[in-house]
């Protein structure tokens, strides 16, 4: 199994989980969000583990820029439409889910 990492190829977090893996020697798939989002069986087993709201970058600049902070809006709509909007990386291996740069929890994945 692969790990699966989605993110941005500008964002800090998403370089360090490419490089943690790559370090330890880790085959990993990369998803760029802003060519590919996430597929709907992808978010099903995603949600499982972390609630859309959390998935939503409410601190960075496209939230900003756009002005959602005073606005109504269906989270899963939004992230779909403009996936720049996920917070990650987003790291998959098998069921297990990550948010953000988790060395720690990923050192504990049982991965051959």
């Amino acid at each position: 199994m692969i790990i699966q990492i989605f993110g941005k190829k500008s964002c800090n977090d998403t370089k360090k989980a490419q490089r943690y893996f790559k370090e330890r020697g880790i085959k990993t798939q990369f998803i760029n969000l802003l060519e590919k989002g996430i597929s709907e069986g992808e978010l099903k087993v995603i949600t499982k583990e972390f609630d859309l709201e959390m998935l939503l970058d409410i601190d960075g600049n496209e939230y900003k820029k756009r002005n959602l902070k005073y606005m109504v809006y269906d989270v899963k709509e939004l992230l779909c439409e403009h996936p720049i909007l996920y917070k990650t990386p987003i790291v998959r291996f098998k069921s297990e889910v990550t948010l953000g740069n988790q060395p720690e929890i990923w050192k504990n994945w049982e991965i051959k």
